[in-house]
């Protein structure tokens, strides 16, 4: 005997779920756009201060120790897990990926190759009950005195010196240097 009811309710029930499931992943993903701006938003005018003051070699130190300690702050602030990755890490023990990282780096950067502009280049998801989500940083111009081809013999000695296994050099303008990556706390 056929039940076009059940079919019906079935539907009507997936129906409502996604539409209570939508607004949990909007909201967590906005979520996670806020936590990024606001690393990126003490980041970046951190190492523009350093750059002023005294050159990439300033900007090396800013990034190898207040850096690291934004993340570590605005994790400790907001639950989530801060951090940045690369598939070129300077800093291999806190900038190397995880496989998720590594495919969803790999996924952004043909995102990029196809055209995508730059605010099209993130990626979230539910992982293992975390929302895992990820925001590319592009190489701008001033990048390029410590992440281009031909690096200042200072810089070079500064980045040896704070990270000996570095691999991030050879970008170029527009390329995806890496990104912010964040993880949701457990269960969230």
């Amino acid at each position: 005997m056929k039940r076009p009811h059940s079919t019906a309710a079935l539907v009507a029930i997936l129906g409502a779920s996604a539409c209570f499931a939508a607004p949990d992943r909007q909201a967590t993903e906005a979520e996670a756009k806020r936590i990024v701006a606001s690393f990126v938003g003490e980041v970046k005018p951190m190492l523009q201060g350093y750059m002023k003051a005294r050159g990439p070699v300033g900007a090396v130190e800013g990034c190898a120790v207040d850096a690291p300690a934004i993340a570590d702050r605005i994790s400790e602030s907001t639950g989530w897990e801060v951090g940045r990755v690369s598939l070129k890490p300077r800093n291999v023990d806190r900038g190397t990926p995880d496989a998720w990282e590594t495919a969803t780096l790999r996924q952004l950067e043909k995102k990029r190759n196809d055209g995508a502009d730059a605010s099209e280049l993130n990626h979230g998801e539910w992982v293992e009950g975390r929302y895992r989500y990820m925001q590319a940083q592009i190489v701008e111009g001033v990048c390029l005195n410590c992440h281009g081809e031909a690096l200042d013999p200072a810089v070079q000695s500064i980045i040896a010196e704070y990270y000996p296994e570095d691999s991030a050099t050879g970008f170029s303008l527009g390329d995806i240097r890496g990104a912010v990556t964040l993880a949701s706390p457990p269960g969230d």
